[in-house]
């Protein structure tokens, strides 16, 4: 409590001191344009002290609109070290409307020449000098001078670099940077292989293993750090950036690890640090031969109905994965023309414009349109990717969570089964374990339609369940990444929870090696790891932005939204012991479950009746249906 209290006076400290200064800006601002202003002006003895006593009279209550205007526009909230384009035309925006404001009522009831001209002027300096003082501060903390006073070398070709890695990697980066000036100077490695210890390597010595990266950073001055071990994934990978990121170095790492030990150098050798490299997780290995051989040559469909879609961020990457098995054509089914259209240009840019690539626009809820597609294209593997997965917004739109996820989803499996689909695989979510919201409860939904047309009809039908996706739209680290750029606070719902992370990538890959396996009517469970304390995720987000948590950006904590659950499931309990893994080890299987039929389809009916009409019954109608869902809103009414 004693530091978040410290955090926040400093905070207050800094931005009273910065409201103090453009206050002075402000008022000065007008000074000097009247004083412009008076040059030349007719009868200068009695107009300028004439003219000087009206701006003395009106200076307060336009200072406190121009500070108001500020306030309100957030500009002390702008964290400039990130400021663009786009922050500048705020502060424009700022300073034009008590502009505008000050015009109009000189014309109604001033009549002053101060505020005919002079307030032109003396708006262009407050933009000037406010966005100007602030832009110059920046500047002067990468100059010489200004990093000197920080502690940290100059910005120039001897700035010194610490390379992680004593490998081949490793002396690799060390010639890159010989190479080619602008990464720096390397004067120290990092290994932990003890024999390596004190060795150099192409004359850069070797003083300390990773844990020594702090001390190395501070005895050398470092300016910067390049992590060069490729085989660092993990936890041990994020030990590491926790430890690079502790020093406020600039971090790097290689762009592209099989660029290593090749005879030309590449343009960008390094890249900044990513979120997904401090979640990293170790590497997938595939069973490309049985991915292969149900994907080559096929006419594969990968379904869209939000930003989930073939479009969106799983989706999208489904089609990349999908690519590197050369099908006979892929589909890209979406209802939203420019994610699909910038999909088909990025693959249309790797594969060529000949690729077998075709875009389709519609909707999983229009099933005319759905049998136009399956007709028309003959698809053979379908990945399901169709949501709208955001839980809040679902907690009040109900029925529309269950037309597009559930009725949706029954009306490709109808039409794929009508049109010989082999295999559907629909990608599910571990909220549909015992779920608290209503948008768990429509992917759980999902996952019995799954296992009813598996055992009644001869398509393969499986679903993937899988937990939160690092960088997909909607997430919370694209959330904590805009709130550290604006100068926090950081956000979370409550201090004690959790979720279960992987990659874009890994996610696919994983989906991909699923349909694979393909026992219809199965439940697959991916392998999530350990789950991550959100809370520890905005502590390593900031410092990964250079900044300490608590001191310079506040975690706030705002409590639970609608249908969140403090922890994530990824198995129902009666799942558990019947729960086995499948030959690939990051994959595991949850047998059929027994459904009745009539009673199931019965109740869908009920259902859709109840959504068609937009009716209450909705989520009445889901409890009926899962006996595990307890609705937030019903525990919050007890």
């Amino acid at each position: 409590m004693k530091k978040e209290t410290k955090c926040k006076s400093e905070i207050m400290v800094r931005r009273t001191l910065l409201f103090l200064i453009d206050l002075f800006i402000v008022c000065f601002s007008f000074y000097l344009g009247l004083l412009l202003r008076a040059d030349g002006a007719p009868e200068i003895d009695t107009w300028w002290p004439h003219n000087l006593a009206l701006l003395y009279k009106n200076l307060p209550w336009i200072a406190a609109l121009y500070m108001l205007s500020f306030l309100v526009g957030g500009l002390y909230s702008i964290l400039w070290k990130y400021a663009s384009e786009r922050d500048l035309i705020r502060l424009a925006a700022m300073v034009a409307v008590p502009t505008v404001v000050v015009y109009f009522v000189n014309r109604l009831l001033i009549h002053g020449v101060l505020f005919n001209s002079a307030n032109c002027i003396a708006a262009v300096f407050i933009l000037l000098f406010v966005g100007g003082i602030r832009m110059a501060w920046r500047l002067f903390l990468d100059h010489p001078i200004g990093s000197a006073l920080r502690g940290v070398p100059s910005n120039d070709p001897n700035r010194p670099m610490l390379i992680v890695g004593a490998g081949e990697a490793g002396a690799w980066a060390i010639n890159v940077c010989k190479s080619n000036k602008t990464y720096g100077r390397p004067v120290v490695v990092a290994d932990d292989a003890p024999e390596k210890l004190n060795q150099t390597i192409h004359g850069v010595p070797v003083k300390g293993t990773l844990e020594d990266i702090p001390e190395l950073c501070a005895r050398y001055n470092i300016y910067g750090i390049i992590i060069a071990i490729p085989t660092l994934r993990g936890s041990r990978l994020n030990h590491v950036i926790d430890l690079c990121t502790s020093t406020h170095c600039k971090v790097q790492i290689l762009s592209d690890p099989q660029s290593v030990g090749a005879g030309s150098t590449p343009k960008n050798a390094f890249r900044e640090l990513n979120t997904a490299d401090f979640l990293s997780r170790d590497e997938v290995t595939l069973d490309t031969e049985k991915i292969s051989g149900y994907l080559k040559d096929k006419v594969v469909l990968v379904t869209g109905g939000g930003v989930t879609g073939g479009g969106g961020s799983i989706g999208s990457e489904l089609c990349r994965q999908v690519m590197r098995f050369s099908p006979a054509k892929l589909l890209i089914f979406d209802i939203y023309e420019n994610c699909a259209y910038e999909l088909l240009m990025e693959l249309q840019r790797k594969y060529g414009r000949q690729a077998p690539i075709e875009v389709l626009i519609g909707s999983i809820r229009d099933k005319k349109r759905l049998d136009e597609v399956f007709e028309t294209y003959h698809p053979q593997v379908v990945f399901h990717a169709a949501a709208h997965k955001h839980v809040p917004l679902m907690e009040v739109s109900p029925a529309e969570a269950v037309k597009n996820n559930v009725m949706g989803t029954k009306n490709l499996l109808t039409s794929a089964s009508e049109h010989g689909v082999e295999r559907l695989v629909q990608l599910s979510t571990d909220k549909a374990v015992n779920p608290t919201s209503v948008m768990g409860c429509t992917k759980r939904l999902c996952e019995m339609l799954i296992q009813t047309f598996a055992q009644n009809t001869d398509m393969k039908c499986v679903a993937v369940r899988f937990g939160n996706v690092l960088g997909s739209h909607g997430s919370v680290i694209p959330l904590f990444e805009a709130q550290i750029k604006q100068g926090g606070p950081v956000t979370l719902t409550d201090e004690n929870i959790e979720r279960y992370f992987m990659t874009i990538p890994e996610a696919a890959q994983l989906v991909l090696q699923a349909g694979a396996l393909a026992e219809s009517g199965s439940i697959y469970v991916l392998d999530m790891g350990e789950p991550v304390k959100i809370i520890d995720l905005a502590r390593q987000m900031i410092r990964f932005y250079g900044y300490e948590p608590g001191k310079d950006i506040e975690i706030k904590v705002v409590g639970l939204r609608p249908g969140e659950k403090l922890y994530e499931e990824l198995m129902m309990d009666e799942e558990q012991d019947k729960m086995r893994r499948t030959e690939h080890n990051k994959i595991f299987v949850a047998p059929p479950r027994d459904i009745k039929l009539d009673v199931f389809y019965q109740q869908l009916q009920d259902l859709f009746h109840a959504a068609e009409h937009n009716d209450d019954g909705v989520v009445e109608q889901l409890q009926v249906m899962i006996p595990t869902f307890t609705p937030v809103r019903d525990s919050l009414k007890k």
